[in-house]
């Protein structure tokens, strides 16, 4: 999975670290579209499903103690999808794209579901 943190992405963290006025982005949304994701991006390319709050935490996966912000969350499908891309964002609906990530199709069929790990590590 290739991830992306957004020109907003990197607004949020700095807003964040500033003054935490700006809401966690913690919610998780997939899409079928396969267009790369680029630093420009506002939303996912063809979001489907509804979006899950994700399970927030600061791991360590670098060389640096507490150097990743992780999600965890698990969307399932009311159809059947073909998943190709994913994001984090700060809302359960509309909200701004923190981080967008694309990925090999995953085929699902209905009531079917994928467990999203986003690792955004800060690294010097």
């Amino acid at each position: 999975m290739v991830d992306v943190v957004t020109n907003v992405g990197l607004d949020i963290i700095t807003e964040r670290l500033l003054n935490g006025g700006i809401a966690e982005p913690k919610f998780i949304a997939m899409g079928t579209g396969t267009t790369a994701a680029a630093i420009t991006d506002t939303v996912i390319e063809t979001e489907v499903e509804t979006r899950t709050s994700g399970t927030s935490t600061v791991e360590t996966t670098g060389s640096t103690t507490n150097d990743t912000y992780r999600v965890v969350g698990t969307v399932s499908a009311t159809a059947t999808r073909a998943i190709a891309n994913a994001g984090l964002l700060t809302a359960s609906s509309g909200g701004s794209l923190f981080v967008h990530s694309n990925f090999a199709v995953i085929n699902l069929l209905t009531n079917d579901s994928i467990t999203f790990t986003f690792n955004v590590l800060f690294n010097q």
